[in-house]
């Protein structure tokens, strides 16, 4: 007994190749679960029940309060600067009551009273230039053309989205790369298994080759 159990020991390079296996098992399994609990979750009770709506511009308008933002000017040098609010009010398809336009779930976050954040730019003026541009741009190139945005009449019944922050490409990533590296260890722990089996088996045939 004691030299059958010995035939089925493993050597040190199986040893360490069955315990990389467990350790990607483990780390994808983990993964999973603290995606699942920190972020996954989060974002897809975030996008739950939006769906996609054609919005048309009812108005756009710039108000006389501004906002601060933090421009970056080198390694160790920042600053505060300010920018105009500007509101894109819209109509959606599934609903009759006016909307207020977001760039994305961030930008809501961010501010929720405006429609744009500009990029933060040292000079007031440009951070002004640039919300007037935009704002042209929702007037005459936009106008009166529909377009597509997103809208969840239950969390957010006053607000509509350009785009999705969390898009299902983002999501599909962050689920497949813990359950690929989980399947790696899987297949390190079975072909090291398969290939000691096979081992054993082929050092019991020459024995019984030689006897």
């Amino acid at each position: 007994m004691a030299r059958s159990r010995a035939v089925y020991e493993y050597t040190e390079a199986e040893d360490k190749s069955m315990r990389l296996g467990f350790l990607l098992i483990a780390a994808g399994l983990l993964s999973l679960l603290g995606l699942g609990c920190c972020w996954l979750r989060p974002a897809l009770q975030e996008r739950g029940g939006g769906v996609s709506a054609n919005c048309t511009v009812l108005a756009v308008r710039q108000l006389g309060e501004r906002f601060a933002c933090t421009f970056s000017c080198g390694a160790a040098c920042r600053g505060t600067a300010r920018y105009p609010c500007l509101q894109v009010l819209v109509r959606t398809s599934r609903s009759s009551a006016p909307a207020l336009l977001h760039e994305d779930e961030r930008q809501l976050r961010t501010n929720p009273k405006c429609s744009y954040i500009p990029p933060c730019a040292r000079d007031d003026q440009e951070n002004s230039e640039n919300v007037t541009y935009k704002q042209k741009y929702w007037k005459e190139k936009v106008g009166s053309q529909p377009f597509t945005c997103y809208f969840n009449q239950h969390l957010r019944p006053d607000d509509v989205m350009l785009k999705r922050t969390h898009d299902e490409t983002v999501l599909l990533h962050c689920f497949l790369w813990p359950l690929v590296t989980f399947l790696v260890g899987v297949l390190i722990v079975v072909l090291t298994i398969c290939a000691k089996s096979l081992a054993v088996r082929a050092e019991a045939i020459k024995k019984k080759k030689h006897l």
